[in-house]
């Protein structure tokens, strides 16, 4: 099995969330929240405000820790095929933008940024990391835990 420690920012303002979409080498696009991948050595809380600048060129600080999520991706519903089964272990923060200006991620995967109204979540196509980490924010639980996000239709792993 694979494994992936990440790191995810919910940047809300008002009634909107950030949102990154990003493009697959295969053309597909799928919105997400800013974040990714924990460097070797990294902490978690460093790694979601490095990411938000390098997707997004927004300066970040985090307001607080919202929670943790942890699934597994069956090797049959990756998107690489004839990879393992994949572990991903998600920490959420709640993130404030505090300057910056939103621009396509240099070199990367993200090919715009969008302040998003909530509204408009449930009609994109997105990475169950968004419900997550808008279940994490508008619920706040004390465990720091909300239930799996069912994957199908416009949700994706």
């Amino acid at each position: 099995m694979s494994f992936r420690l990440a790191a995810y920012a919910v940047c809300l303002a008002g009634e909107r969330v950030l949102l990154a979409r990003h493009v697959s080498p295969r053309g597909g696009s799928t919105w997400s929240l800013p974040g990714g991948g924990v460097e070797h050595g990294e902490d978690p809380f460093d790694a979601v405000v490095r990411e938000v600048a390098e997707e997004t060129g927004c300066e970040a600080e985090v307001e607080r820790l919202l929670g943790v999520d942890s699934r597994v991706i069956p090797a049959a519903e990756r998107t690489v095929p004839g990879g393992p089964d994949h572990q991903n272990v998600g920490v959420f923060y709640l993130v404030r933008i505090t300057g910056g200006r939103l621009r396509p991620e240099p070199g990367g995967g993200v090919v715009e940024s969008v302040w998003t109204p909530l509204d408009q979540v449930a009609a994109l196509p997105r990475s169950s990391l968004v419900d997550v980490g808008l279940a994490l924010a508008l619920t706040r639980p004390a465990t720091g835990h909300v239930d799996p996000v069912p994957v199908g239709g416009l949700v994706e792993h």
